[in-house]
């Protein structure tokens, strides 16, 4: 008798697996959304394409762009998740409630077709009854009109035999009638223990498993709701792990070392600036009033004030000299030249190796040609043979001479402090016969002599100082190969031109050098090879 609360129920049941499914779809949402979120976050700091000399060398970069990857592939099981639970909760809610609906109906329609068939009965029975009723008051209505025509003494005998034909009739008809009644009574009180006993319970049997099997399938869901989630915790947390050791890989030691290569410049510190002592003219005067000739003062300059002058032209610790890059990095500092130096004798044995390999397969193909002529004719290869061996020996020769530039920076930057050790033991040995500007005195009670007094200011000293006498030849050297010079204080130079040396390389690859016509200036200290004189550094 609770067919319309089970018919509320039952769709209470698919209301609320709807709603459970839209809270799925929901999560998936969110889910789909955070991945995104992170995937985009991910390619926003991502390293760009970039040079291979602009990628991150320093272990802390390394390690953001691997915790980068680490998340990257996290925003991936996040996907896997939606994934997951759209395809093993949503979309099997979404089937199964449209299975329910079906289902419901289809029962909901029995109960009610069962409901219809027993009113139906009720109601035969009821008209058959009705029916009964009305035929036994006629039928007393006949009785009473015989007995009293009976009684009449007045009435005639037709009269009453006629009221005696109709009792008659109404009393067969109402034994008729009670017979279909009691027929109808029977039948209907058949058909209403059958729907309440049998056709009912069968209904409610039905609608109470489909509503168990939609309890069960909630907590299915339920469950895979969770798994979805935990299938993919293995692969989170290596993820994280990944992140952590990311983290532990930063090595702020070798971040330091990598700025000290990458910076280091090779060259030495620059050297005590000399005391010009302007009162030398006056303590002159006072001695003997005379004054030295103008040569011999222009040969006693100061050699720290001329290397730092010409250096200055050239390149004054660290500028870099303004023009095209020379091929053999000269224009770099001595310690980034040995890196760049070394860069490219690797990648030339890179490609002698390849052009070793292709030699080796291209005589391999020439043998099977020669057994085999009907695969190839061996004289079609030759012209690449050829090429690839002249590409070989030009390789090699450029690894030669880039492995004769490399040895002799590795030379100048392994003597560098023998050489700052011996010029610390110079200065103490003449630190008695130079004078804080430089000037030299055979004892501490001969007079002192200098350069002349300088008025002008200090820009203009470089025009001043190029009209003095030029320095001493201290050795001579040979051009190995031709230098253009286009530099200001370079002097060009052809290959196999003899020069005089006039100042030798202070570590920065470079040699001050003079031509017989008394031209002077700079040359890479690769470019000659140097003959030095004996006790050319006392002279």
């Amino acid at each position: 008798d609770q067919f319309d609360n089970l018919d509320k129920h039952t769709q209470w049941g698919i209301d609320f697996l709807e709603k459970y499914a839209k809270f799925v779809k929901e999560r998936i949402e969110i889910e789909q959304n955070y991945a995104k979120q992170l995937r985009n976050l991910v390619k926003k700091y991502c390293l760009k394409r970039s040079p291979k000399d602009e990628e991150p060398r320093f272990t802390s970069c390394i390690a953001f762009f691997n915790i980068l990857n680490e998340l990257n592939d996290y925003a991936g099981q996040r996907e896997v998740v939606a994934e997951e639970m759209g395809h093993r909760v949503y979309g099997e809610l979404m089937r199964y409630s449209h299975d329910l609906k079906t289902e419901r109906k289809m029962h909901l329609q029995e109960g009610r077709k069962a409901q219809q068939y027993l009113d139906m009965c009720w109601k035969q029975m009821d008209n058959s009854k009705k029916k009964f009723e009305r035929e036994c008051r006629e039928a007393e209505k006949a009785q009473q009109s015989y007995e009293r025509l009976d009684n009449d003494t007045n009435a005639t005998k037709a009269d009453v035999e006629k009221a005696k034909q109709q009792l008659n009739l109404r009393t067969h008809m109402a034994d008729e009638n009670k017979n279909e009644y009691a027929a109808q009574l029977q039948n209907f009180n058949g058909e209403q223990h059958k729907h309440y006993y049998i056709v009912i319970p069968q209904i409610y049997k039905q609608l109470q498993e489909m509503d168990e099997r939609r309890t069960i399938k909630l907590s299915e869901c339920y469950k895979g709701f969770a798994d979805s989630e935990r299938k993919v915790i293995p692969i989170i947390s290596k993820c994280l792990e990944g992140m952590i050791l990311a983290a532990k890989s930063v090595d702020e030691h070798r971040d330091s070392q990598l700025v000290i290569d990458s910076f280091k410049s090779g060259f030495e510190p620059p050297g005590d600036f000399p005391f010009e002592d302007y009162s030398q003219n006056i303590y002159r005067t006072i001695s003997d009033g005379t004054i030295s000739t103008p040569k011999q003062e222009g040969m006693r300059i100061d050699s720290k004030t001329t290397v730092g002058k010409a250096k200055g032209k050239l390149w004054l610790f660290g500028k870099k000299p303004k023009g095209p890059a020379s091929e053999d990095f000269s224009h770099l500092p001595p310690e980034q030249r040995r890196k760049k130096l070394q860069q490219r004798i690797d990648e030339l044995n890179r490609e002698l190796q390849k052009e070793t390999d292709q030699k080796d397969a291209l005589i391999k193909m020439k043998d099977v040609y020669e057994k085999n002529p009907q695969m190839g004719d061996p004289s079609s290869l030759q012209p690449k043979l050829a090429e690839t061996m002249n590409n070989m020996d030009r390789l090699r020769m450029e690894i030669h001479k880039n492995e004769a530039w490399l040895s002799e920076v590795e030379g100048k930057v392994a003597a560098r402090s023998d050489r700052r050790h011996s010029s610390d033991i110079n200065h103490l040995v003449t630190q008695g016969r130079e004078s804080p500007e430089g000037s030299y005195m055979d004892d501490a009670n001969q007079e002192v002599r200098g350069p002349p007094q300088q008025h002008a200011h200090p820009n203009e000293f470089d025009d001043e100082f190029e009209d003095d006498d030029p320095l001493p030849a201290i050795g001579h050297c040979k051009a190995i190969y031709p230098f253009d010079g286009h530099n200001e204080g370079t002097l060009a130079m052809k290959e196999g031109e003899i020069l005089y040396i006039i100042e030798e390389d202070k570590g920065d690859g470079w040699t001050r050098a003079r031509r017989h016509n008394g031209e002077e200036g700079y040359v890479p200290t690769s470019y000659i090879d140097v003959t030095l004189e004996k006790n050319s550094k006392g002279a």
